[in-house]
């Protein structure tokens, strides 16, 4: 019988704040938690940058406008008629400086440069920016400086920061892991959807012929995309087992999910790290999804609201009047072990995974538009809910993430298929939450977004309205659904993650609740063996407790092993029935295959 792949750990970092405990979740419904939780809340945000006040910290979060130190940077070809003053990036000041070039230093790491009438600007310029808002990490907080984050581009620190604290709400030593688990018995599946196009990655390579600068070693290796589970494996968990790195546009999650679930539940793999880790905030990318018309423009959002200025924090308004999706930033992780493994170390049951559905769109004329592949994705997730909970589940106790961008099309395609795919299972009212409303569109990331979202409602039973709408947009397909703009107490079995990205490439999870969970777990195990982990979860709750009370005071640091623990060739083990690692107790077995036995 195939494994159950259970949650134990979450981890991460975007717009709302930091994943681990559901803080960050605890934000998106900061205005229905109670004093204490808000409370709790406001620590947890500013441990993240050590700013006290409440309306900073408020302020500081979710979608917001971009600083003015991040306009839009173009390389162009000319000269100046005037003398010419902007602020550049240290990194990016040509050596030797052209002549005339006054200097300022604003930090360490920009400063004010002067350039005289008639000066080359073939240099990073000032360009009117059309878009202003985005998802970004807290105000003040920076993952590089938590570590030694050497020439590292933003994605790969976030992952750095993201994974360890996926690790610390475990509640389980990795080393105690290692112990227990052959080196093929762990699995790490990551990536990003854009690749590391910042001025440390893929990005800074491309630019620096342009402007004059020196391309490193480090540029080009550092910014591919699988470089996200490279990172883990090398540098977090000094791990030897199965890994990869899956990529499809918004969807990049639930692949990365997909591949750990089936790991497990074929067999081949104990412990999984899924995730992603997405920093799209360079400018050349924004500039490239605003030409697509993919973007929310601050003169659409201001025509919208017939305002002389565009409300930047409504800037992603799914399901509404809206105009375009709004980009953002973060890095997910999911820590999944199968079932009979959970039970016997004590590991905290957040939820369960049973499958990921992906499909393509098939025939289509435009790559970036919608197909039907959301239909059978959603609709196989359905079934399943039904197939593990039953009919009533299903129909009264499951909702549904939406993708929900906060485009014209998103809003009229992906109600269609919420809609249509309720009529064919009866389901009347179902409820539908659409969290880019709050932290913006993570692309790659998104469906780790919408996952620590699901968690944080199981746990505490508050599902997030959709509160940047005013009104929802008359063109929906809403006879079945339930929609709102307020937050709402919900206490659902079973949640379907749903993503529509880019190219055709569709996928919705079925995640359910820690009750669900374990119902289904006493089924297949007996009630011992859930009375015995009951014995043991509470030294991993307050082992993660223990983690949250360093974090809230800002002494956990990211998990990170530069040149520790390094293996050759001559350290390795092998005889023709086993290998075994130094670091490992358990050897990697040569095991029988049955799978091949018709062939002999």
């Amino acid at each position: 019988m195939p494994a159950l792949p259970v949650i134990t750990a979450v981890g991460g970092i975007n717009a709302a704040g930091r994943t681990s405990m559901h803080h960050g979740f605890h934000r998106l419904v900061f205005d229905a938690l109670d004093d204490a939780g808000r409370r709790r809340t406001l620590d947890a945000l500013g441990a993240l940058n050590g700013v006290h006040s409440e309306t900073a910290l408020l302020n500081g979060t979710l979608i917001r406008g971009l600083p003015e130190s991040q306009r839009l940077n173009m390389a162009v070809n000319g000269h100046s008629d005037s003398p010419l003053t902007l602020e550049m990036r240290n990194m990016d000041l040509p050596d030797p400086l052209p002549t005339g070039w006054r200097v300022e230093p604003i930090n360490r790491q920009r400063s004010r440069v002067t350039l005289p009438a008639g000066a080359d600007l073939r240099v990073p310029t000032d360009v009117t920016r059309r878009v202003s808002a985005a998802g970004q990490l807290p105000d003040g907080f920076d993952p590089g400086a938590l570590y030694a984050s050497r020439n590292h581009p933003r994605a790969l620190q976030m992952a750095v920061y993201g994974v360890s604290d996926a690790f610390g709400m475990l509640g389980i030593p990795w080393d105690s892991l290692r112990g227990r688990l052959a080196p093929d018995e762990v699995a790490v599946y990551a990536s990003n959807a854009m690749a590391q196009l910042d001025d440390n990655g893929l990005g800074g390579m491309m630019r620096a012929p342009a402007l004059g600068h020196r391309t490193t070693s480090k540029q080009c290796p550092l910014g591919l995309g699988e470089m996200t589970a490279d990172f883990i494996n090398a540098y977090v968990l000094r791990s030897a087992g199965s890994t990869g790195g899956m990529l499809g546009a918004c969807a990049t999650f639930l692949y990365n999910l997909e591949r750990g679930v089936h790991a497990i539940r074929q067999g081949r793999a104990r412990l999984v790290v899924v995730g992603t880790s997405e920093a799209p905030l360079v400018p050349e990318v924004m500039e490239g999804y605003r030409a697509m018309g993919a973007l929310a423009e601050d003169e659409a959002l201001a025509a919208l609201d017939g305002a002389a200025s565009a409300d930047l924090r409504r800037a992603c308004r799914p399901f509404g009047d809206n105009c375009g999706f709004t980009m953002a930033e973060s890095a997910q992780f999911a820590v999944l072990m199968d079932d009979a493994l959970a039970l016997e170390l004590g590991a905290d049951i957040l939820g369960a995974v049973p499958d990921v559905f992906v499909h393509a769109d098939g025939a289509k004329k435009s790559i970036s538009s919608p197909g039907i592949g959301n239909y059978l994705t959603l609709a196989r997730s359905a079934n399943l809910v039904r197939q593990l909970l039953g009919e009533d589940a299903l129909r009264e106790r499951s909702y549904v993430h939406a993708h929900g961008t906060g485009t014209p099309q998103n809003r009229v395609t992906e109600s269609h298929v919420l809609n249509q795919v309720a009529e064919a299972f009866g389901i009347r009212d179902w409820p539908v939450a659409a969290i880019k409303a709050y932290v913006g569109h993570s692309l790659g990331s998104a469906g780790g977004d919408q996952l620590a979202a699901a968690l944080g409602t199981f746990a505490d039973g508050v599902l997030p309205g959709i509160a940047t709408v005013e009104r929802f947009a008359d063109d929906l397909h809403a006879d079945r659904l339930s929609l709102k703009q307020a937050h709402r107490e919900l206490r659902p079995d079973a949640a379907l993650l749903n993503s529509k990205g880019f190219g055709g490439n569709n996928a919705t999870a079925v995640v359910l609740s820690p009750d669900a969970t374990t119902d289904l777990l006493a089924r297949r195990h007996g009630a011992a063996a859930l009375d015995g982990w009951r014995d043991k979860v509470g030294a991993t709750r307050a082992a993660a407790g223990e983690y949250d009370r360093r974090a809230l005071a800002g002494q956990a640091l990211p998990e990170y092993h530069f040149n520790d623990g390094v293996l050759h060739g001559d350290d390795v083990a092998i005889n023709d029935r086993e290998i075994r690692l130094p670091g490992w107790d358990q050897p990697l077995t040569f095991g029988h295959d049955s799978g091949f036995d018709d062939y002999r």
